[in-house]
């Protein structure tokens, strides 16, 4: 769908829902939910860049191959868990620094999952909608 209207908002739209989906991100990592929900609302932006301009355009300014994404994010989580193992704590036990952050809070290992779980929905939903994109080509 080429409509000069809908590329037109999507240039404005695209860079909020990334910053929106950045603040979701840290601002559920203190309560639950931060990551899953980031993750939608930055796939969503893709998403409509790629109704807007098509799914080439999309994939090139996303840069990187959603499977990337999706391993990325997946070590960041394993690596989060494997903080507290190593410090001789039970997997996935949260550690957290005595560094306060003003935009961040303190950091720590819940953030670093949340951060992972964030990753691996963008890939996640972002190969799912470029697969049935090309799928779907006239």
């Amino acid at each position: 769908m080429k409509s000069i209207i809908l590329q037109t908002a999507t240039r404005y739209l695209l860079p909020m829902l990334l910053l929106f989906s950045f603040f979701l991100l840290f601002r559920g990592h203190n309560s639950p939910g931060g990551g899953f929900v980031g993750g939608l609302v930055a796939s969503a932006a893709y998403a409509l860049y790629s109704i807007a301009f098509g799914v080439e355009e999309a994939k090139k300014l996303l840069r990187v191959e959603p499977v990337y994404l999706i391993a990325t994010g997946l070590t960041f989580a394993l690596f989060s868990g494997m903080i507290a193992f190593f410090s001789y704590d039970t997997f996935m036990t949260a550690k957290w620094s005595d560094l306060n952050f003003p935009l961040f809070g303190k950091l720590g290992s819940p953030l670093l999952f949340d951060l992972g779980v964030y990753i691996v929905v963008i890939g996640i939903t972002l190969k799912i909608l470029f697969t049935i994109s090309e799928e779907v080509k006239p």
